[in-house]
């Protein structure tokens, strides 16, 4: 048995919540990690995990161990990255987890770049639009757009800002006419798309001189992904209010029109976050790192 190994696959088991999970993470196949699992208690000659058949949880000796073992290994990780070897160097299985718009305009065209660089770095990508936890599914860093809400358990990096854009295609304007300002807004479908927070849709954020207005989205079709909410907008179902770097290509080209251009909007943020430890893992810094220039070097063409 590797005991140091076991210790990895035993913390990562109870950050993820369950012997499935860890083993998907970890891209071991669950038997895996059951027989590490057992081996571990077998050495140790105690029960580290109370199961059932819906969830585990510490036993009070679990417990201590766990504790001391993250500690072991977070030592480890320390010692190894103050060398210039492969121990300090940018390598093994990195998981990034951000929104499916992200991937496809700031780092899958870069990539190649990130693998240049890091080639002893297998990247684990996950692309959605909900928000994932980091100790439970084996998180190292998240990209999202937006203010984070978590900063106790969580280090945020700003990577950059965009706008948000009204914009339609040019067969609804010509169909309905462009509003003259926001009080317009309200005589037009507006596509709307549900917050993966709140399960509601999201209101339209604007800046005036009375201060910020917000204007109820959901007058034409609610979706819940941005690809087919882009898509509602390009087929002429209704206005849509989108990042600045996902429709900047579509209206340079002439598939959408921009609505109310002399309206502002709230800047948003792109941050990439990661838990809050004592120190990072040469791997994880190198992400951050090759973030930060990807999406620094990253302009919108409007």
């Amino acid at each position: 048995m590797n005991r140091l190994k076991a210790m990895e696959i035993f913390v990562r088991v109870v950050q993820a919540g369950g012997f499935g999970k860890a083993a998907e993470t970890l891209l071991v196949p669950a038997s895996t990690v059951t027989r590490a699992l057992k081996e571990l208690e077998d050495y140790l000659g105690v029960t580290l995990l109370n199961r059932t058949t819906r969830k585990i949880s510490l036993t009070v000796e679990g417990a201590s161990y766990f504790a001391d073992c993250k500690r072991v290994l977070d030592d480890i990780d320390l010692v190894e990255s103050a060398f210039p070897g492969r121990a300090g160097r940018a390598h093994g299985i990195l998981r990034v987890d951000t929104t499916t718009s992200i991937a496809r305009h700031f780092i899958v065209p870069k990539l190649h770049d990130f693998q240049e660089l890091y080639p002893d770095v297998k990247l684990f990508l996950s692309t959605h639009d909900h928000v994932s936890d980091l100790f439970e599914d084996g998180i190292d860093c998240v990209i999202r757009t937006g203010t984070p809400a978590d900063t106790t358990s969580l280090m945020t990096r700003r990577l950059r800002t965009f706008r948000w854009v009204v914009c339609a295609a040019p067969s609804y304007v010509e169909k309905h006419g462009t509003p003259a300002g926001l009080d317009d807004l309200t005589k037009y479908h507006l596509v709307g798309y549900i917050s993966s927070t709140t399960g509601r849709p999201i209101h339209w954020t604007f800046d005036t001189n009375d201060g910020q207005r917000h204007i109820h989205a959901n007058d034409g079709p609610i979706v819940n992904d941005t690809d087919a909410y882009v898509s509602c907008g390009v087929e002429g179902l209704g206005l849509i209010r989108a990042a600045s770097y996902i429709v900047a290509p579509l209206i340079q080209s002439g598939t959408l029109l921009e609505i109310l251009p002399d309206i502002t909007t709230p800047p948003e943020l792109v941050s990439i976050m990661y838990p809050r430890n004592r120190h990072m893992s040469p791997t994880v810094r190198a992400f951050i790192d090759w973030s930060i220039k990807t999406f620094s070097d990253h302009t919108d063409i409007m």
